[in-house]
């Protein structure tokens, strides 16, 4: 008997075609994503999507776009077919979002694709094919405006070992849905319908603004009020540009579900890029948060690879980091400017004026919430601060890194500062502690509720970046070693920057001395040790992450009392603060209306 020793064999034709099919369709929402791209590409201005059965048994997209004629559909579904390119080179050029011409043929060896298409409205074609070879191609003449209707029927119905797999059919709708939402968000200026097994579940009309867009599919999950608090900034650099629509202080989640990352229209799985938006953002969300935010960047194609992967979900950029600090300084830059040009009591604040564009080594960046605007501002709906003067008050804190009786021997001074330049509401009063924790300050028709802790501990941050950090010696220096060769190539690198923080660290051996710390520091070495290699994961931010971990530590404690006169004095300099929050985000202080109290009781 012969015994067949030959290993390798060629796969049949049929067969490799559904293996590949399977590396570009997947499930349904696989098909919704190659549908829409080429619906995008057409030019369309109005699409409509419809699923059944959570998209098994049908996906569909209509569209207005450009259409094929005759000879295009009889080619559009074969391998490799396609109108985007012609050659490797134009890789480098082209902004479509599709071009490989994998799809249509990988939707045919998988499923039943019936395409519907015409360039005029006068001449219309129907191609009905697969899945598989077993259903030769149909071509029809039929009646349709311009556009193009693409439907696949039946998915893996040839395949049942694929479609077992298969998630329930709500799971495989809502992953559909989420594909719909992706296209939406990065194509602002088109109409999409969504229809699901017959009923119509989201219409979004074109809005001119990525930050419309993006409320609108907002209110899809959330509350009305939340986009009041959502802006829209740009940063521009070299090859690139982006737009950031993020929610403020006021607007975040517990996850990071809600930030997209789109680079020319794609949405991408980057770490780097929402790493960029968090270190952008970082001290204006309290922790374990994370903003609402999408990241749209429109770069040079020849400055990105978009041919990486599959399902074009990830990108390889030339210089991710000039991308990743223009979005963190942009971001940081629109937050530090989100307080200090703002309203105040339903006073407008006259003559704040800056930069339309703050300009950085290597981008710049503006605010979009006002067009063709020469200052910089926030929506007035956001009134989490008390907002001055340019020129009234200096940024920083009068009290140094110290204990209370610092604060107590600045009182006078602190006083006669603001007495003299606070804009007039009228006169401040103390009215208490609460809680052993919240400073009361009537303030005009208003009571001021004050978190001590968070209130010294902003002041004392501001102070400690605003100059040289005091550095004791330690009489007996701690040692520690490291675990990993991560740690030591960062405290090698770092040396100089940690001592400018009060931090020096002597190589001893094939271990490590720690020889001085900040002069107020108070964590024991072991949290120490932690504390100064956890910075390794700031990024640019170690400064503040540092300044924010000794702060906490120094200022005063829930269920510290300080007598009336230092409350007073604390409460005063929190009021005055130009931005109202603890480095870990926390707002400073809350505010209540003498007819919110009225209200509350029932008194006219």
């Amino acid at each position: 008997m012969d015994i067949d020793t030959q290993r390798i064999k060629i796969l049949p034709p049929e067969e490799a075609k559904r293996i590949a099919a399977g590396e570009v369709i997947d499930r349904p929402c696989a098909l919704l994503r190659e549908f829409l791209d080429n619906a995008i590409d057409s030019g369309a201005l109005n699409i409509e999507i419809s699923i059944e059965e959570g998209g098994c048994r049908k996906v569909e997209v209509a569209d207005d776009g450009s259409g094929m004629n005759r000879e295009d559909l009889e080619l559009c579904y074969l391998t490799h077919a396609t109108s985007k390119i012609r050659g490797l080179n134009d890789l480098d050029i082209s902004r479509t979002l599709g071009f490989r011409g994998e799809a249509l043929a990988a939707v045919s060896a998988v499923a039943r694709l019936e395409i519907i298409t015409s360039t005029d409205g006068r001449e219309a074609y129907r191609l009905v094919t697969g899945p598989g070879e077993n259903h030769p191609p149909i071509i029809e003449q039929t009646r349709r405006t311009k556009g193009t209707t693409v439907r696949s029927l039946n998915l893996f119905e040839n395949i049942p070992a694929r479609k077992r797999f298969l998630k329930r059919e709500g799971s495989e709708a809502a992953l559909s849905r989420q594909i719909f939402i992706d296209k939406a968000l990065a194509f602002n200026t088109i109409n999409f319908r969504y229809l699901q097994d017959g009923k119509l579940k989201d219409f979004l009309p074109a809005v001119s603004t990525k930050k419309e867009r993006f409320a609108a599919i907002l209110l899809l999950t959330a509350s009305a009020s939340e986009k009041d608090f959502l802006h829209e900034i740009n940063v521009i650099g070299e090859g690139f540009s982006s737009d950031v629509v993020i929610g403020g202080s006021e607007l975040y989640r517990s996850d990071k579900r809600q930030i997209f990352i789109f680079a020319n229209g794609r949405r991408l799985n980057d770490y780097s890029l929402i790493q960029a938006l968090e270190y952008g953002s970082q001290g204006w969300f309290p922790n374990g948060a994370h903003p609402v935010a999408a990241v749209f960047v429109e770069i040079d194609p020849c400055l990105a690879d978009f041919n990486i992967h599959p399902a074009k979900r990830e990108v390889r950029f030339r210089d991710p980091g000039a991308i990743h600090r223009a979005i963190s300084g942009g971001v940081k830059a629109f937050f530090h400017n989100l307080y200090l040009h703002n309203t105040r009591m339903g006073v407008e604040v006259q003559g704040i004026q800056s930069e339309e564009k703050t300009r950085n080594e290597e981008f710049s960046f503006y605010d979009k919430n006002i067009p063709n605007s020469s200052h910089l501002r926030t929506d007035a709906s956001i009134s989490h601060a008390l907002i001055f003067r340019k020129g009234d008050l200096t940024p920083h804190s009068p009290f140094p890194a110290a204990d209370l009786c610092d604060i107590r021997e600045k009182f006078s001074e602190i006083n006669s500062s603001v007495k003299e330049n606070a804009p007039v509401y009228g006169e401040m009063r103390y009215a208490g502690r609460v809680f052993n924790l919240f400073i009361l300050i009537e303030w005009g028709d208003k009571l001021y509720i004050i978190d001590q802790h968070a209130a010294h501990e902003r002041i004392l941050y501001n102070k400690f970046l605003e100059g040289d950090i005091p550095k004791q010696e330690l009489l007996v220096p701690i040692p520690f070693s490291t675990e990993s060769d991560e740690e030591d190539s960062f405290l090698e690198s770092k040396s100089e920057e940690l001592s400018c923080l009060g931090i020096d660290i002597k190589k001893d051996g094939g271990a490590w001395r720690l020889e001085a710390l900040p002069a107020d520091w108070r964590m024991g070495d072991a949290a120490t040790i932690k504390e100064i290699l956890e910075l390794r994961t700031a990024g640019d931010n170690m400064a503040q992450s540092w300044a924010a971990s000794l702060c906490c530590h120094v200022a005063i404690k829930d269920g510290d009392y300080p007598d009336d006169e230092t409350a007073f004095a604390l409460g005063r300099e929190a009021l005055c603060l130009l931005q109202p929050r603890c480095p870990h985000g926390r707002p400073v202080w809350t505010e209540i209306s003498r007819e919110a109290l009225y209200k509350a009781v029932r008194r006219e």
